[in-house]
């Protein structure tokens, strides 16, 4: 039974002593029964609130589980299931890895970081567009 199913069964007893409407107990039994009904129907709205909150911080959880899944996971793309930690040499873990080293660039002091491919002759500083000399 549900609180404001208890409350309506507590409020039918009362109406069934036949109490004298014109005594002061009566009149308390009949606010105390109406306190109980508000409270019971508040607390059924609150239940409710909480349910759908459980439902919507569970779904959020899993959305948030996919995205780590998706962003936290290695894009390995060979076949051996290794997750690139180990030495099973199927040399995934060299495909995406760039060499690149640091330079400060001479005429605005900048620090850039330049990949490897490039040759030293054909280094441009992106701050301030000058040549560097490698």
């Amino acid at each position: 039974m549900t609180l404001t199913e208890k409350a309506a069964y507590l409020r039918g007893l009362a109406e069934g002593l036949a109490l004298d409407a014109a005594k002061p107990e009566t009149k308390i039994i009949n606010e105390l029964l109406s306190l109980v009904e508000d409270m019971a129907r508040s607390i059924s709205d609150v239940e409710e609130d909480i349910e759908y909150l459980n439902d919507y911080i569970e779904e959020i959880d899993e959305d948030l589980g996919n995205l780590e899944e998706d962003v936290y996971t290695d894009d390995c793309d060979c076949d051996c299931d290794c997750d690139c930690d180990c030495d099973c040499d199927c040399g995934c873990e060299d495909d995406d890895f760039e060499e690149c080293y640091e330079i400060e660039c001479p005429s605005c002091g900048e620090t850039v970081c330049f990949d490897s491919s490039l040759s030293p002759e054909d280094l441009v500083c992106p701050a301030c567009q000058e040549k560097i000399n490698g």
